[in-house]
Formats: C-alpha cells, structure tokens, sequence
C-alpha cells in the first residue's frame, strides 16, 4: 500500500512546482551578476569600426547597455519605446549589436532609428556571454562603480521604465 502512494506523492510534487513555475514572471529570472561589477570589455564602433569602445569609459555614470540584433524580432517591438526614452536624455544608452554583421546592424538603425549613444560590434557573442546574455533583447543597468543594478530580459517596455528602471536611474545618479 505506502508503495503505491510513492508515485502519487511525486506527482502531488510536480504539481506544486509546476503551479510555482507558472506564477512567475518570465522576465524576472534573476541574475548572478545584479550587485556585482560590469565585465569590463572593449568592443568597435559599430558606425566607426576603426575607434574602440571600453566599458570603462562609462566609469562615473550610469548608463544602460542594451542587447540588440538586426535579426530580432522582439527588438523591433522594443525599438520604439528605446527611441522616445532616448529623447529625455535621462542617461546614456549603449548599444551591443549581437551576433550581427555590421552592414546589417547600420542599415536596421538607418531604417528604424538610432536611439544609442553609441553602438559596439559583438560579432562572436563574447561580451553578451559576459554578462550572462540569455538572448536579445536584454538591457543591464549600471551605476556609476560600473556595477550591474538591474536587468531587463526580453524587450523593455513602457512599464518597465516608469515603474522600475527610472526610479532606480534616480536612486543612482544622487
């Protein structure tokens, strides 16, 4: 009889695990780099491929570095919403073209917008692996120490910026 209740109890389990998977939110998967320094890396312009960028030159800021690809579909979705944030100025954003051939990146920027400070080349995904990159679109927040404050996994959304990444941008630039 109690060998009989064994499967019933493990099912009882995944059920309980499964409800919990469910009630997440898939964009709040947490990272192991939230508090801890930025990866430091130099990368190319993606407009001037003979000038280098270095993370390190953010130093003193706060600034947002932004995961995109000219073949991603859901950084369409966010491109809009980047562009008229990018208009208040309230912090510099930085661009990681992903996984992408330049022509491609420059031609989708001149289509659609450039709401970047600057964009960096990351053609093998080496800094993206860096940072923990999951898939594009991802931002990460970073104060002025250079550490990693916050990440947004998937597009960032209107909601996102007013209820989570303004406030925080507010918090760090005291």
């Amino acid at each position: 009889m109690k060998k009989a209740l064994i499967p019933l109890i493990l099912f009882a389990v995944l059920v309980v695990f499964l409800g919990i998977g469910l009630n997440r939110d898939p964009h709040e998967i947490p990272s192991p780099l939230i508090g801890k320094p930025a990866p430091l890396f130099t990368a190319p312009r993606l407009q001037a491929p003979d000038q280098l960028f270095s993370s390190k030159d953010m130093l003193g800021k706060v600034w947002l570095l932004n995961t995109w690809a000219s073949w991603c579909v859901a950084c369409r979705q966010e491109h809009p919403i980047l562009m008229e944030f990018a208009k208040t100025k309230a912090l510099p954003i930085i661009g990681l073209d992903y996984k992408d051939q330049n022509a491609d990146g420059l031609k989708w920027l001149a289509r659609h917008g450039d709401p970047y400070d600057l964009s960096v080349t990351d053609k093998d995904g080496r800094i993206g692996i860096d940072f923990g990159v999951y898939g594009v679109p991802e931002s990460f927040l970073i104060d002025k120490a250079g550490i990693i404050r916050y990440k947004q996994i998937g597009p960032i959304t209107d909601e996102a910026l007013r209820d989570k990444i303004m406030p925080l941008v507010r918090e760090l630039q005291k």
